[in-house]
């Protein structure tokens, strides 16, 4: 398979690393402000760059008729652009917070608990997630993810960054040298604490996912998410 990297940073060489150890070709390595020389020669994309430089590589790759992966955070505001963009050009496109397979994980655990503790409301709901000091924006695509999920299961409003309104999940952002990512879901009562957390070691488990994405899509068209590659959009009983 031939694959484009549509941002060459970490995560990007990260990408190229998992990639190549799996008999994968790299066709593109674009960084910022370069063309997109070798996009029309590849099989798929791969998109990890910065917000200011998703909607543009996105939209390159739909229009050349390139199935793309994007885990670019901080640009959701164009989600549905791109989303139509893809159903008008019949391609394919995959959007995720995170890819790592644990996260997905937690994503599908963090529903669960936010479906049982409904009805519970002398339980509070906050939110931290810690990164890298590299990333740009906050609060996380994940953490956003989360809240989301809790907010469809709840009677929340919204989130909102470090405090928000009284029916808004606040979410504290962190950021310190050399940390992958973690999240944790609290729900707080004066009794008790539950919580839930996920710890990244490396950044390979958000490779290998994006990888086995962009494996996944070459051949299909719609717009899809990991739960789709995961196969995890069965009912969770």
């Amino acid at each position: 398979m031939k694959i484009a990297l549509l941002g060459y940073g970490k995560m990007g060489k990260a990408i190229e690393q998992v990639a190549l150890s799996r008999g994968h070709e790299i066709v593109l390595r674009k960084t910022s402000g370069q063309f997109f020389d070798g996009l029309t020669a590849a099989d798929v994309a791969i998109d990890f760059s910065i917000p200011s430089a998703a909607v543009e590589n996105i939209t390159a790759a739909l229009e050349a008729g390139i199935p793309v992966i994007s885990g670019t955070t901080g640009w959701l505001g164009d989600y549905e652009k791109m989303t139509r963009l893809c159903q008008e050009r019949q391609g394919a496109f995959l959007y995720g917070s995170n890819f790592s397979l644990g996260v997905n994980l937690f994503f599908e655990l963090n529903v669960f608990l936010a479906k049982m503790m409904r009805g519970f409301n002398q339980y509070k709901v906050r939110m931290t997630e810690i990164h890298h000091t590299q990333k740009l924006d906050a609060p996380s695509g994940t953490a956003i993810s989360l809240a989301r999920d809790i907010i469809d299961h709840s009677d929340y409003s919204g989130w909102g960054l470090n405090d928000g309104a009284a029916d808004e999940i606040p979410i504290t952002a962190e950021r310190i040298d050399s940390v992958p990512g973690t999240h944790t879901v609290y729900y707080e009562c004066p009794i008790d604490t539950i919580e839930i957390t996920h710890t990244a070691h490396s950044r390979e488990g958000f490779a290998q996912g994006a990888v086995l994405a962009a494996e996944w899509i070459v051949g299909k068209t719609g717009v899809f998410s990991m739960k789709d590659v995961l196969g995890l959009n069965r009912e969770v009983r």
